[in-house]
């Protein structure tokens, strides 16, 4: 049988369930839900039955979390649902998954993978979710120093049309960074020698320079351009992240986040907060490597997901009001605050 794995990702399906007072997690069922959320699982409810009846799929659910549970019991007792598993002949397991329940695996700056440095921090493909935009300026013979020029049209990481392009996409997905790299140069060099190209294969340590300068050498030609256009797109990607600021930061968190996870059972979460303060830095004391206050929004959702259980009292009191305070000074003193942080104040 197939498997489908769904992440309600709807903002709407997010909001935690009442709390003291109000149904536990075990017996809340959809009644116990406010109107606006009650008629977001509906919707999707009903969303689900259309995708499964053009499927014709006949789906035995789980569920992990609060939520998800009151999801799957509404698509069980469905009515269209329930006639459409008589008649369906595919069989599917689908699991509904609480994503307030892994909010470490949203935050967190995952191992060493080139394809999520990518995704994270180009800039997303006008009209896209999962696309970005590669600056694709280098091939040609325009002059701009204007990282945002708009006069050559971007270009994204989907290549479906070319085999080595997809081939090299997902040596990104699956390879370590530094083999990944490794991957793109080795590309490259096959692409220029098969349109007899004057390139030279180097060994050793893949630069983002050095890539640079073999892309150079398809920029005067445009039948190798045009041959290999869907390489040059992903590669080009890997240069512009490799060199983004963004990258080194990126770098940062995971030896943040792997240090915390070594330290966390042995310290207590005070003194995990109480590390954490003096890198709060407002706008006017901050550098470019330094975090800004949606980086520490991230970080603070990932330390407090990864703890576990917290002992409450007058220490974590006290080093929480600090870290607060900090928080609020910071955000406060932000000359222009980013679209996040207006809507979360």
């Amino acid at each position: 049988s197939a498997e489908l794995c769904l992440l309600p990702a709807l903002a709407a399906l997010l909001p935690p369930l009442p709390g003291p007072g109000g149904p536990g997690s075990a017996e809340a069922g959809l009644g116990a839900l406010p109107g606006e959320l009650r008629a977001a699982v509906r919707a999707l409810v009903g969303d689900l039955d259309s995708l499964f009846t053009a499927l014709g799929l006949r789906e035995e659910s789980f569920a992990v979390g609060a939520l998800s549970r009151v999801v799957a019991a509404e698509l069980a007792s469905y009515a269209p649902a329930r006639n459409r598993r008589r008649t369906a002949t595919n069989k599917a397991s689908v699991i509904f998954v609480d994503r307030t329940l892994d909010l470490a695996g949203a935050v967190g700056h995952h191992g060493d993978n080139l394809a999520e440095k990518i995704l994270s921090v180009l800039p997303k493909l006008p009209g896209h979710k999962t696309d970005v935009m590669v600056n694709m300026v280098e091939l040609t013979a325009l002059q701009t120093t204007d990282e945002t020029c708009s006069i050559i049209a971007p270009g994204c990481l989907a290549q479906p049309n070319d085999p080595a392009a997809k081939a090299l996409w997902e040596s990104f997905m699956n390879l370590k960074q530094k083999e990944a790299v490794m991957e793109a140069r080795r590309h490259l060099v096959e692409a220029a020698s098969r349109e007899n190209l004057p390139i030279k294969m180097s060994m050793g340590r893949v630069t983002p320079e050095q890539l640079s300068s073999y892309i150079q050498l398809f920029r005067n030609n445009l039948k190798a351009l045009e041959n290999h256009c869907g390489l040059l797109q992903l590669v080009l990607a890997t240069v512009q992240t490799l060199k983004h600021p963004q990258t080194s930061k990126w770098d940062n968190f995971l030896a943040f986040e792997r240090l915390l996870l070594q330290t966390i059972g042995e310290s207590e979460m005070p003194s995990v907060l109480n590390q954490l303060l003096p890198m709060i830095k407002s706008y006017n004391e901050r550098t470019k490597d330094d975090y800004t206050c949606e980086d520490f929004l991230v970080l603070l959702i990932y330390i407090y997901s990864v703890v576990g259980e917290i002992k409450c009292g007058k220490e974590l009191d006290i080093a929480e009001e600090e870290v607060k305070k900090a928080l609020v000074k910071a955000i406060c003193d932000e000359p222009e605050p980013s679209p996040l942080l207006q809507k979360i104040t």
